[in-house]
């Protein structure tokens, strides 16, 4: 766990902490309250279930659903508690954790009803009074504080997330390019190859023929020799243009830099060293990476996400498996963009297949790609 995601954690220890102590003379009862104190104790749970699932909601309804409740929760338990003092900051922690599930303007109209909430319930227990102006105006500032604050750091872990995306959409670009660059070198290394030393092996090759007619029998003993050895480098070096040739770039030194470094999610890949590739679907496993690790950063909400890619031993036959700990897909996989539709066909093309898997109920998203061997 690293960077931004230690700092939520400790945020939300901290407004835990806080919504405890403020509550605690309620639920101690060191103060009187409006309901039972059993049932003030049981709207006080209802308040942190819902603080917690406005987090842990795995739609966006449900959260909305949950901020509505813990926010009518906290005003029964303001309401209903007599001399409430700092219960009052119940209302700050709804508007500060309403920035994670709402647009800005709407945590200000929150805002807005909280102070009037507040001016009401003053009103109706002291009257008006500068005291209670001094205290809803207290409480209207640190709410819009925190709600900015909140606004603030959302805003940044987005453009880390952006900015991930950027590079990672570059550190691709570049392991493309340096595959490319090292399958037009080795093309250009064979044809240097073949136009120049198996032309000249070729003449060698064919004087060494001739002069095998000549009637000196030691000079002929010699030549059959060296013709014998002409032939050999001559294979030699066939062998070595159609290994040039085949050669497969290195999958790893492509992927490495894709993985590293990602603001807020450790990615763990595992290669299988066995793997022999051509360039195309060295192409199309780097893209399918890439994909998958965008999706992961822009929607997942996930904090750790495992790449596996395998080949059969038999068939030779390339599997990647990526699986992340985020949210899935609230719809079908099929229908999620053109980036998933773009994995599909860039395997079929290559006579194999993808598949897509976010809604059976397990958290995570996870994608499957087969294709067979060069």
């Amino acid at each position: 766990m690293r960077g931004w995601q230690q700092y939520e954690v400790w945020s939300g220890i901290a407004m835990l902490v806080v919504a405890v102590v403020v509550a605690s003379p309620g639920l101690l009862g060191f103060i009187e309250t409006g309901l039972a104190r059993p049932l003030w104790i049981a709207v006080y749970a209802v308040f942190l279930v819902a603080v917690f699932f406005t987090f842990a909601a795995t739609t966006r309804f449900l959260a909305h659903v949950a901020l509505a409740v813990a926010v009518l929760s906290s005003w029964v338990l303001v309401a209903t508690a007599f001399n409430a003092g700092l219960l009052h900051i119940l209302l700050v922690l709804t508007a500060a954790i309403s920035v994670y599930v709402v647009p800005i303007w709407a945590s200000g109209i929150l805002v807005v009803l909280n102070s009037v909430f507040l001016a009401v319930v003053g009103w109706n227990i002291t009257g008006f009074s500068l005291d209670l102006t001094l205290g809803v105006g207290f409480y209207l500032l640190i709410q819009c504080a925190t709600v900015l604050s909140s606004f603030a750091l959302l805003r940044e872990q987005q453009l880390r997330r952006e900015l991930a995306t950027a590079h990672l959409d570059l550190q691709a670009a570049s392991a493309l390019l340096a595959v490319g660059a090292r399958s037009s070198e080795r093309l250009r290394i064979s044809r240097d190859l073949h136009d120049a030393i198996g032309h000249q092996l070729t003449v060698l090759n064919l004087e060494l023929e001739a002069a095998k007619h000549r009637d000196a029998d030691d000079a002929r003993r010699h030549v059959e020799r060296a013709s014998t050895l002409a032939k050999a480098l001559l294979g030699d070096v066939r062998d070595t243009v159609g290994r040039v040739r085949s050669e497969a770039p290195t999958l790893a030194a492509a992927l490495e830099p894709l993985v590293q470094n990602l603001p807020g999610l450790d990615v763990h890949l595992e290669l299988d060293p066995r793997l022999q590739l051509d360039e195309e679907r060295t192409e199309a496993l780097v893209r399918t990476v890439q994909e998958i690790l965008t999706n992961t950063l822009k929607h997942a909400g996930a904090r750790r996400s495992w790449i596996t890619i395998r080949q059969d031993p038999e068939d030779g036959r390339v599997t990647l498996s990526a699986v992340d700990d985020g949210r899935g897909a609230p719809r079908r996989a099929t229908d999620l963009g053109q980036g998933l539709q773009g994995i599909a066909e860039r395997f079929e093309a290559l006579g194999g297949r993808a598949r897509f898997d976010g809604t059976t109920g397990d958290r995570g998203f996870r994608v499957t790609t087969e294709v067979p061997a060069p």
